[in-house]
């Protein structure tokens, strides 16, 4: 089934917090609470935001960044973003306008 939709691209840091625990994690709590279609959660690699500051795994500790993604109706997508813009100190948000294609079988493969 195709539909409209829009895809959110949350651009954190792996150190980024909420109340005590990772942001990520709080983001992806708070999208089933809002009963958000889905999330992914993706640790980069390297990179560095508006700050020039590099986010990497080093010998001591690991900054890497962190990109959540979430796609949803539009009219979902777009309540979140307050929610999560709440949530975060520093960070990036984009969204995107795309078509969700949805595949639901009606059998489960190996059952």
């Amino acid at each position: 089934m195709r539909q409209p939709a829009e895809i959110l691209r949350i651009h954190i840091s792996e150190l980024d917090r909420y109340q005590g625990k990772p942001l990520y994690e709080a983001i992806v709590e708070r999208c089933r609470e809002l009963k958000i279609a889905g999330a992914t959660v993706f640790r980069g690699i390297e990179g560095y935001g508006e700050t020039a500051e590099m986010h990497r795994a080093h010998l001591v500790r690991s900054d890497r960044p962190i990109i959540i993604t979430i796609i949803d109706t539009v009219e979902n997508v777009q309540r979140l973003v307050p929610a999560v813009a709440d949530m975060m100190d520093t960070g990036l948000m984009a969204t995107s306008r795309v078509e969700m294609i949805r595949i639901a079988r009606n059998e489960k493969m190996g059952a």
